[in-house]
């Protein structure tokens, strides 16, 4: 079961120092993602002890076929995430939303905002802000040829950060991936096996105003499956 935690061991490398473990989560198992939600039509099973995401519907209905599924916790503004990802079936895309929160201070779940179902302007041009991630982008074959990690900022679609990306493709992939996304202050960093893949200075301007604290959600673009394990969150002390 997911759990909260005033301190439990030393955090890995590249948490900032004196940071505690604020939320943990092993995603080995269907109660552990109990109060998540899933928007879009996705399954979520545990084949190998690990959560696997996968759209049901088929990559030809194009962005009707995509999925969100949300962590129902609220983090503080300042945080590190740290989780485990195997690739399992490409093309595809694979994105972490953080930070994610209604506009004019709604919560993201507040049923008085539109539905959302998987459609990405839902994400980037609807009633909510977020950072996104994308960190596996092997959907459109110039993706496939390069491989980039993109960072954007919504309200709006503003692409921030992009850094080379090392995972291989799925027939080479040996997982687990260790990714760490740090959001501390004005900046936001991105490593993978504790390789340095992006890092951004939000001055609050820019793009409009820093986001504070909010969910985090992991999104997938059909027919990409992804899995997922030992999802844990730090944050100051």
């Amino acid at each position: 079961m997911p759990k909260h935690e005033e301190a439990a061991g030393s955090p890995p490398v590249g948490v900032p120092d004196g940071w505690k473990m604020f939320y943990e989560n092993p995603l080995h198992r269907e109660t552990d993602v109990r109060g998540f939600r899933m928007e879009g039509d996705g399954a979520v099973t545990f084949p190998l002890g690990r959560m696997r995401l996968e759209s049901v519907r088929d990559a030809e209905e194009g962005q009707a076929a995509n999925i969100v599924f949300w962590c129902p916790e609220q983090f503080p503004s300042d945080y590190a995430i740290t989780w485990e990802f195997w690739p399992v079936r490409e093309p595809g895309l694979a994105i972490m939303f953080f930070s994610a929160d209604g506009r004019d201070g709604r919560d993201l779940f507040d049923p008085a905002l539109p539905a959302r179902v998987g459609i990405y302007d839902q994400y980037h041009h609807g009633a909510m802000n977020a950072y996104h991630l994308s960190y596996f982008r092997r959907l459109w074959p110039q993706e496939r040829m390069f491989h980039t990690c993109n960072l954007r900022k919504s309200y709006g679609f503003h692409m921030v950060a992009q850094g080379a990306d090392p995972i291989p493709g799925v027939a080479d992939s040996i997982g687990p991936y260790r990714l760490l996304l740090t959001k501390h202050g004005e900046e936001i960093s991105f490593t993978i096996n504790g390789l340095p893949i992006l890092q951004w200075h939000d001055d609050g301007a820019t793009y409009g105003e820093r986001l504070g604290g909010g969910k985090l959600g992991f999104r997938q673009m059909a027919p990409f499956i992804g899995e997922y394990a030992n999802l844990r969150v730090y944050v100051p002390s």
